[in-house]
């Protein structure tokens, strides 16, 4: 008789267990209004929760996991870049953040990077370069618009259009103010002797996916030039080739060549999932912030900026530039055909690429008793009970930010799901 025959085999380790798992948050900030899903592990565009259910999911970690889950090549940066340097201060030079700038200003035109942690500091970086920019003459202020989300620290809340992120934080930081967004006029007559630059998003994402208008964009860029204004944009959420092209400007504006802002920040997607953050600053404003001006401890570590190269590099071999285009094309076209199914319970699409975003018809309120929860949150609830993880915009617009290699497939799975929960709201079940 062997040993295995003797003794009994162990018991399975009961790993993810709910209950424990959600018990361990009491030591956590309540800052997050969470779902209540526990999730344990993914692999592409797909998770699953601790009890085994699989979800499709099309949040993407609202934007950041660009390449899906557990993909390969981020793993196999990590392990080797790790074996060789994974922190040293921005004291010294060292070839990934290096060749991680080239590789951005080549994307987007002649400038200079700085690299940070995440978009919100990307932000902060833009805020200190109009200040910077406009120091000399007295001016710092830095105009914005009306629904726009630039980042949870008080510079990025008071930057930001929503009543809702400065509740409590009062008073705001001094140097912001909003107006309509797509709204030229309303820009132009905004200008103080104190404005020092504009800042806008490409596409509206936590606002409500509402893409700037092409005479939107140029208009403003003719208006900074003739005040003497720098033109920043906020390329967080909607850049990365989320809509086909790298920044969501060159896709609005494809064809009109020429166009560039001053600067950009730029996070979420870069990393893929590795928390890194940059800004990109246009040529003639790139040495504003000299040594001492700025800085930061973590940002542009050789290994998130290995990560991110390898990132950018299966972007590039595996064409995801085109496949969110031809996938968002798509995607599009199959949100509307429920739409036109479902009309009072799905309404306008807008978008482009995989930053897509539906809005809800006026008929879910009436089907869905009201609650203390917003009706873009109650349809996503839905959502995930039929398996399918999306992420509010607004207050009644369902928003889609899957990872950029996100296949047909999968879209038919999402569209199976949504058409579901609108057959189930239909009937009254």
């Amino acid at each position: 008789m062997s040993i295995k025959e003797i003794v009994p085999p162990p018991p399975p380790l009961v790993r993810n267990d709910v209950a424990a798992i959600k018990a361990l948050f009491q030591h956590v900030v309540p800052s997050y209004g969470r779902f209540d899903i526990v999730l344990s592990h993914g692999a592409g565009r797909h998770v699953y929760d601790a009890a085994g259910k699989r979800f499709l999911d099309l949040g993407g970690g609202i934007a950041v996991n660009s390449l899906g889950h557990a993909h390969p090549a981020i793993t196999e940066a990590l392990i080797e870049q790790s074996r060789k340097l994974v922190h040293v201060s921005n004291y010294y030079y060292h070839e990934p953040q290096g060749r991680l700038a080239q590789a951005l200003v080549g994307l987007v035109g002649p400038g200079k990077c700085f690299f940070c942690n995440s978009g919100g500091e990307a932000n902060e970086g833009l805020f200190k370069l109009a200040r910077k920019f406009g120091h000399d003459e007295g001016r710092f202020e830095v105009l914005t618009t009306l629904n726009s989300f630039h980042g949870r620290t008080l510079a990025g809340i008071a930057a930001t259009g929503q009543d809702k992120v400065k509740k409590g934080f009062e008073p705001m930081v001094p140097g912001f103010r909003q107006v309509p967004y797509n709204d030229l006029d309303a820009m132009r007559a905004a200008i103080s002797p104190a404005t020092a630059a504009i800042l806008v998003e490409g596409i509206q994402g936590e606002g409500g996916v509402t893409p700037a208008t092409p005479d939107y964009l140029l208009g403003l860029r003719r208006l900074c030039d003739e005040r003497n204004l720098l033109f920043m944009m906020d390329g967080v959420q909607d850049g990365y080739f989320r809509t086909g092209r790298f920044q969501s400007f060159q896709r609005i504006l494809e064809g009109t060549p020429g166009f560039s802002p001053d600067a950009i920040s730029m996070a979420k997607s870069l990393g893929a999932g590795f928390p890194i953050g940059a800004f990109w600053i246009r040529a003639p404003y790139a040495d504003l912030l000299g040594p001492g001006t700025h800085g930061t401890t973590y940002g542009g570590s050789p290994l998130g900026c290995a990560v991110a190269l390898k990132v950018l590099e299966v972007v590039e071999r595996e064409h995801l530039a085109q496949n969110a285009r031809d996938m968002g094309s798509y995607f599009v076209g199959k949100l509307q055909e429920l739409a036109r199914e479902f009309p009072a319970i799905l309404s306008s699409v807008r978008g482009l690429g995989l930053m897509l975003g539906i809005q809800l018809g006026a008929g879910f309120r009436a089907i869905v008793p009201e609650g203390g929860q917003s009706p873009a949150v109650k349809f996503a609830h839905l959502l995930h009970q039929a398996g399918l993880l999306v992420i509010p915009a607004g207050t009644d617009v369902i928003r889609f930010l899957p990872p950029l290699n996100l296949n047909a497939s999968e879209v038919d799975e999402a569209i199976g799901a949504l058409s579901s929960v609108c057959k189930q709201l239909s009937s009254g079940q």
